[in-house]
């Protein structure tokens, strides 16, 4: 349903004021809001000022709209160009110029009578006061979210300075975490040294190695250089007189009051430095004296730092393997001092060979290279009363000073028990009964073998022992492989038998201890094929022009691949082709 509200030509301002003060009564009877109103008002007066900015007559068309009962009724604006003709309907046929919803609808009668310019100016005054009424409004709201804008930026503010400190705290701790992690580390990497150091230096029994490997292990890494003054009796028992002059002043306080020193490296206070850069001897450099104890003072350590200091942990780490090196000191010096008087107590009991018709006599004793494995190990021969010769190798279990002084007791029960004329089996029953019953804790090996002159029927006994190899005249070599008895001492009774083999003019017995021929990951067997070969490559000139020469011929392939850790004793002995008498 569409309804004519009203038609107004416009040629002046008054005109437009009064076409304007019009709709003013029109939209304010119908009870537009406050707010709405103003801004349907506000947007016509732009237009019509617009449309009398360009001249002319115009024309305002008002209608009131509503296509059904319940739809809400609108008041639509034309602005045309008037071209002197009745509008009709026509301005309903184009888009209305402006639009508003009117609350109630209009009166029958058309404009309200109050619609003149002078009332629409004063009633202006209302829309305005309800426009600024809502702008205050809004711009108290507009400021109640200012502030609580303010303050959220406040809370977001006090939120980043919290999370800041947060990450802070928490690099603090991840930095504590990595310094905790690398001092753990470190500490990690001083004991696995202190433990692989120490396990190197103690593994050794030469003074001298151990030295060596303290060298290696220090130098570079934690000391610029070392050096190590070992005190000798005099020296330790010699308190008054004090070290001697040419040692480090922080040397000499470390042996006197026995505690670790500090002190500057330069020139003249650590002797044989003027081979080290001047860097290393630079004031900065600082130099730690420790002393190398034990149960006495063996000597003092001496280090140069690699850099401008030594740090506590290190520090405490070099003192501690500087306890450790002195422990493995001692007892690399005792260990030579045991092995060298075991070793000078078993050479002295060795025997010096004899010289009988028709045989050639020559032996090898040597010590152990390695480990603690002298004094078990002898060798002897000597004539009988009716002129026959015995000759004897053996080898005591156990080794060092006990192992040398039984050797020597065995010797010389040997050597009672031959002069009754005895055989070899004999002997060797009765030295098992005084092992069992003066040593029953300790065993040994045995091999006794009696030549008499010009018999080449050679009778021999074995207790356990390593066989006897035969080089016969034509060059074929056997070995005496008939069954041993048990070894001397073991706790069971026994009674030895002779064995009789041939050895005849120019046939070569040879007689040796497990030393030469066994090796730990090899077993026994390959050594003695090996000492076969070596005799057999052996020829009857050779063996009676040198016979010492001879021996070292087979010693030679069976020690040269290999550090001994075990004594070794050879007794070779030769038939000649034509006796001297």
């Amino acid at each position: 349903m569409t309804e004519k509200t009203g038609i107004w030509k416009i040629a002046s301002e008054a005109d437009a004021a009064g076409a304007r003060a019009a709709v003013a009564a029109l939209v304010v009877a119908a009870g537009t809001p406050p707010v709405d109103r103003a801004r349907f008002l506000t947007s016509l007066s732009a237009r019509l000022r617009h449309r009398l900015d360009q001249g002319g007559t115009w024309e305002l068309h008002l209608l009131t709209r509503r296509t059904t009962p319940d739809q809400e009724c609108r008041l639509d604006v034309w602005l045309r160009p008037f071209d002197g003709t009745t509008a009709g309907d026509g301005p309903q046929a184009s888009e209305p110029t402006l639009s508003c919803t009117l609350p109630n609808p209009p009166a029958r009668d058309g404009v309200p009578v109050d619609a003149s310019p002078s009332h629409a100016l004063l009633s202006a005054d209302e829309d305005t006061a309800a426009v600024l009424h809502l702008l205050d409004e809004q711009e108290r709201l507009v400021q109640l979210h200012r502030d609580e804008l303010h303050q959220t930026n406040q809370g977001v503010l006090a939120l980043h300075s919290d999370l800041e400190a947060a990450a802070l705290a928490q690099r603090e701790l991840l930095e504590a975490e990595r310094s905790a992690r690398a001092e753990v580390e470190r500490a990690r990497r001083l004991l696995n040294f202190l433990a692989d150091a120490s396990a190197a230096i103690t593994s050794s029994l030469s003074p001298i190695e151990v030295l060596r490997r303290l060298t290696d292990l220090l130098v570079p890494d934690h000391a610029a250089r070392l050096d190590v003054w070992l005190l000798d009796d005099e020296e330790e028992g010699d308190e008054e007189s004090g070290p001697v002059p040419e040692r480090s002043r922080a040397a000499v306080v470390a042996a006197r009051t026995g505690r670790p020193q500090h002190a500057a490296a330069h020139p003249g206070n650590l002797p044989g430095t003027d081979d080290l850069p001047p860097a290393a001897m630079s004031p900065d450099r600082p130099l730690l004296a420790i002393p190398l104890m034990t149960h006495r003072l063996l000597g003092v350590l001496t280090l140069i730092a690699p850099g401008p200091r030594f740090d506590a942990d290190t520090c405490l780490m070099l003192v501690e393997l500087g306890r450790r090196a002195g422990v493995a000191l001692d007892n690399a010096r005792r260990y030579e001092q045991h092995r060298d008087t075991a070793e000078a107590l078993q050479r002295a009991q060795l025997t010096d060979l004899p010289d009988p018709d028709g045989l050639l006599l020559a032996a090898r004793y040597l010590p152990a290279t390695q480990g603690m494995n002298i004094g078990g190990d002898w060798y002897d021969a000597f004539l009988q009363p009716d002129g026959s010769l015995l000759a004897v190798i053996g080898d005591v279990t156990g080794h060092g000073m006990h192992a040398a002084v039984v050797m020597g007791q065995l010797r010389t029960a040997l050597r009672a028990y031959a002069v009754e004329n005895q055989t070899p089996a004999e002997i060797l029953t009765h030295l098992h009964r005084m092992l069992r019953h003066l040593q029953p804790q300790l065993y040994a090996t045995a091999m006794i073998a009696r030549f008499r002159p010009g018999d080449p029927e050679v009778v021999w006994a074995s207790a356990g022992h390593p066989p006897a190899v035969v080089r016969d005249t034509g060059g074929s070599v056997r070995i005496l492989d008939a069954a041993p008895g048990v070894m001397l001492g073991v706790p069971i009774a026994c009674t030895y038998a002779d064995h009789v083999t041939q050895l005849p003019p120019g046939s070569s017995l040879v007689l040796y201890t497990d030393g030469l021929v066994e090796r730990r990951a090899q077993g026994i067997d390959p050594g003695i094929e090996r000492l076969r070969q070596a005799l057999a490559g052996l020829s009857t000139p050779e063996l009676e022009q040198d016979l010492d020469a001879a021996a070292e011929a087979l010693l030679k392939p069976l020690l040269h691949d290999s550090e001994r850790d075990d004594d070794v004793c050879l007794l070779l002995c030769h038939t000649v082709t034509h006796p001297t008498s």
